[in-house]
């Protein structure tokens, strides 16, 4: 079963109706929990979802992003939960919420903690990776849970702490709802295999939802295997055909701009400057770029709070996603761990540097802004040989883009970045670490007959990183670059700000030349490539012998010279057979060899080799 949605482009009508509406009453604590948080009307999917879910059928979603599906699953989990006939009891999990990210997970535990304070005979837990284990596994036997929210790798952890006192797979048993958020991703994110043992933990008899942007064929597959008989939901955008679904929010307003790679982080500071008091979202490839071009914007735009993210952040990652929430304005550098289902208020811009390697993911990016019907725009930097993205962008996603005129006020910032380089090590290292990562990120591009490594300008490319020399990879081996300039300094001179790292890395330095001082002293060793043919030949023999004489210990019947004797006796029968050559032919050849010679002298009477026989 399909339920086809609309969805309008205006505010004030991206809804379905007003809560009371629904064919189910909804409690008076969360219909005034709604009205508290100035959710007057409900969005497509919500009016879609809840009365399934309520009335005990699995579902499975897909809507665009921004579009509401938060609230679609934290309605029913609480409506299901209070109108259990058994009271759940402190160590006993009524509801399961899977989610692919920390800041997902924590974005969704904020808002089922704002009903909640209306039911106070409910408590939430938040299993995620960035804590120790051992400190959850404290909470959860102190305080219990009813409600659990968790990611995949920590929640299969979690499983497996009974050692320490958490016997997790009893608490599930009396689960009453499992809901995957954003299952695409976490399919997508590798996580297939830790699903599979969180379900073999969980009871058949429940209720599931599946919540995605979009449907894939692995998707399809969990759904088969963990949802009976569900109804399938697709929010589509009213008065656009099936084939050619719009997959971005209708209010968005998505545009492109060209520049040179080496202009190419000039014009995005240029741009940041000119859009200072408002809040935005920086989209890079790597974690690495993150990091270098991050520190790079700190150091550039100034009265302005930036914050950075990415996928290798352990601790920090929670706090700081916290604090940009609540932000008016300010910057989020970022990698795509930020690019699905969060919800972040406010967001003017969504800047893309660097397109994603996934073209999926540039959706679920421009979908960090106008969410709800709220207005929002999205912009992505394409060099000049990457023009042809929009064209697939807008077949392949359904995504049309805008092109922009260039960045105005343009100042060139890079050799500040190159005077931060020369002034920390750990600046230096990030850019050599930024490029190599762009470069691989490059290779590894999804739409590989657009973005080919080959057309490449590596030298514009490592102008526009500010670079004060090439680095050592894979990718630059064996060519020159006499356009680029490098810099005078030696850079291993250049000294990290941090006096204890650059204590460690002059401790390290001086290991390194004295192992090479000894090497350089030992005797050196022969190398069989300056040896003669001819000594490398006997040395190949040596070794086929010991091999051959390894197989006669290990219990070979036959060495290698026996066996092909035996291979000739027998082709030679063959030809005798088949009248290509005479008997006296056929016993000169047989009695050639020494061996042979050996075996006819000792048994004139043998039979040909059963080998032969069978042969015939």
């Amino acid at each position: 079963m399909n339920v086809d949605c609309g969805c309008i482009s205006n505010m004030d009508n991206t809804t379905e109706g007003k809560w009371d509406s629904l064919p189910v009453k909804l409690n008076d604590g969360i219909t005034q929990t709604l009205n508290e948080l100035g959710f007057t009307h409900m969005t497509p999917v919500q009016s879609a979802c809840i009365p399934l879910f309520m009335r005990n059928k699995d579902v499975a979603a897909e809507a665009v992003t921004g579009s509401g599906k938060t609230l679609a699953f934290v309605i029913p989990i609480i409506e299901i939960l209070i109108k259990r006939e058994d009271k759940l009891k402190k160590m006993q999990v009524g509801a399961l919420i899977v989610t692919p990210t920390r800041e997902l997970a924590l974005q969704i535990s904020e808002v089922m903690g704002q009903f909640l304070q209306k039911f106070p005979q409910f408590r939430q837990i938040l299993l995620i990776g960035g804590s120790n284990p051992i400190e959850d596994v404290e909470k959860f036997k102190e305080q219990g849970a009813n409600i659990l929210i968790a990611t995949p790798g920590r929640l299969e952890d979690m499983f497996r702490r009974k050692a320490d006192g958490l016997d997790l797979a009893l608490s599930v048993k009396f689960l009453e709802v499992l809901v995957l958020d954003e299952a695409d991703r976490l399919l997508d994110m590798g996580f297939e295999a830790s699903l599979n043992v969180i379900l073999g933990y969980l009871p058949k008899q429940r209720r599931t939802g599946l919540f995605s942007a979009t449907q894939t064929q692995e998707l399809e597959k969990l759904v088969r295997a963990g949802l009976r008989n569900p109804v399938r939901i697709t929010v589509k955008e009213k008065g656009v055909a099936a084939s050619c679904t719009q997959k971005t929010p209708a209010r968005l307003c998505n545009y492109y701009t060209i520049c040179r790679a080496e202009d190419k982080f000039n014009s995005l500071v240029a741009f940041l400057r000119q859009h200072k008091h408002e809040k935005q979202l920086v989209f890079f490839s790597t974690c690495a770029c993150v990091e270098y071009f991050g520190r790079a914007l700190e150091a550039l735009i100034k009265s302005v709070t930036i914050h950075c993210i990415h996928g290798k952040m352990t601790h920090k990652r929670n706090k700081i996603f916290s604090e940009f929430r609540s932000l008016k304005s300010g910057i989020l550098v970022c990698t795509d761990v930020m690019a699905r289902g969060i919800d972040i208020p406010e967001v003017h811009w969504v800047l893309q540097y660097d397109p994603p390697s996934c073209a999926s993911a540039f959706v679920h990016r421009c979908g960090r802004t106008a969410r709800i019907g709220n207005q929002g725009n999205a912009m992505v930097f394409l060099l000049p040989m990457e023009e042809s993205y929009v064209t697939f962008l807008s077949i392949n996603q359904k995504c049309p883009l805008e092109q922009m005129a260039p960045v105005s006020d343009v100042v060139d910032v890079l050799p500040k970045v190159k005077a931060l380089a020369l002034a920390d090590r750990a600046m230096f290292d990030r850019g050599m670490r930024a490029f190599v990562s762009t470069v691989q990120a490059y290779a590894k591009h999804e739409c590989s007959l657009i973005f080919r490594v080959k057309d490449l300008d590596f030298v514009a490319l490592a102008r526009g990183f500010a670079l004060l020399r090439m680095p050592r990879m894979p990718e630059l081996k064996g060519k020159n670059f006499p356009d680029f300039i490098e810099t005078t300094i030696d850079t291993d001179n250049i000294r990290y700000k941090d006096k204890q790292r650059e204590k460690l890395r002059q401790k390290l330095l001086i290991e390194l030349k004295e192992k090479r001082e000894e090497r350089a002293a030992a005797p050196k060793r022969h190398n069989d490539k300056n040896k003669a043919w001819s000594k490398q030949k006997n040395r190949k023999d040596r070794r086929r012998k010991t091999a051959a004489k390894r197989n006669r210990d290990e219990g070979s019947e036959m060495d290698d010279e026996d066996m092909k004797e035996l291979l000739k006796d027998t082709r030679l029968l063959k030809r005798l057979k088949k009248g290509q050559i005479s008997e006296e032919d056929f016993e000169k050849q047989v009695t050639a060899g020494p061996k042979s010679q050996r075996k006819t002298a000792a048994c004139p009477s043998e039979d040909p080799p059963s080998s032969a026989r069978e042969d015939e």
